[in-house]
């Protein structure tokens, strides 16, 4: 294994780096045959499988971006197996791997690359909060985003950001530049009610089977001061991935939002990017409970059942001064 830059984060973090993964970038039917080797060797704990195919591919391929992406996967395996030297050697290899990519191609040239080196990033500060050193983990992962701020990638490592410290602060604002419906109210004008944000996209089916709950939470407690803030952005396209303009698309939006949101029909849905990337949406849906004195409570990348989103949002609300610890 080559060296290379370290961190980590905690175990939510890492079972959300494990379960995000499988979300965001899930296995393809059609994904080249190391990928779906190396991730068979994992889900059997067989890495040594998955190291022979590993070896065996590169023999014959070279280092290309398929490899790049199937070595990181080793990494993720091993850190939700609890191995986590070999999971930090994984991703550090990974890392150094496609940084030599990286000398020869832009970061989105092709999507395999970053799937790997996001993964690498992720692992590294996962090991490192793993064994305690949290505030090591996010400078590392802060100075990952300086360097990546501008790729597919910056989202994902805001995430990261956010899964080891954003809760306990006051929540970013929101950008209301641009919105669906009437004039939004800022968060902050939002203190003295607890908030549920709810950051989705029209193409994403999570983010429509969450919504039954988010419904039921918003008819039962909005008397007791619950509001839902629904963000979304354009992403370039439309049913079935056709591209689309932004007009085109903004249309496609608000179609879906009144088959599959009618709760949100009527409010303002906040539209600009930079709420994505600000709260590090790499995964949709991803929510964010805040309390009455405007705190960030719960960080969540993924769905939440209904039974704990409800118990949650309760204890906001009942919390003596607005707020629960």
């Amino acid at each position: 294994m080559s060296k290379s830059r370290g961190w980590a984060p905690g175990v939510l973090l890492a079972q959300v780096l494990v379960v995000g993964a499988l979300a965001v970038v899930p296995a393809r039917a059609q994904a080249p045959s190391v990928i779906a080797d190396v991730r068979a060797a994992i889900a059997a704990q067989d890495f040594a499988r998955g190291d022979a195919v590993l070896s065996a591919y590169r023999t014959a391929r070279g280092v290309t971006p398929e490899f790049l992406e199937a070595l990181s996967w080793m990494g993720r395996g091993s850190l939700a197996a609890g191995r986590l030297d070999e999971a930090e050697a994984y991703a550090r290899e990974t890392y150094d791997l496609c940084l030599d990519a990286l000398d020869r191609r832009p970061m989105d040239a092709e999507p395999r690359v970053p799937i790997a080196i996001g993964a690498a990033i992720e692992v590294q500060a996962n090991v490192r909060a793993r064994r305690g050193a949290v505030s090591d983990a996010v400078y590392f992962l802060t100075r990952e985003l300086e360097t990546y701020g501008r790729t597919s990638i910056a989202t994902r490592i805001q995430k990261n950001i956010n899964l080891l410290s954003l809760e306990g602060k006051t929540a970013p604002a929101l950008d209301l530049s641009e919105f669906i419906g009437p004039a939004p109210t800022a968060l902050a004008d939002l203190k003295g009610k607890v908030a549920v944000l709810f950051f989705w996209a029209h193409w994403c089916p999570d983010c429509k089977a969450q919504s039954p709950s988010l419904a039921k939470l918003a008819a039962a407690y909005a008397d007791q001061g619950l509001v839902v803030v629904a963000p979304t952005q354009r992403y370039g396209y439309v049913t079935r991935g056709q591209t689309a303009a932004p007009d085109e698309e903004r249309r496609h939006i608000e179609s879906v939002l009144g088959t599959y949101y009618g709760f949100l029909v009527g409010q303002s849905i906040p539209m600009s990017p930079q709420n994505h990337l600000r709260y590090g949406v790499s995964t949709t849906p991803t929510l964010v409970l805040v309390d009455r004195a405007g705190i960030v409570r719960l960080y969540h990348p993924g769905t939440l059942d209904d039974a704990e989103l409800d118990a949650r949002v309760r204890a906001l609300l009942a919390a003596p001064g607005g707020t629960a610890d």
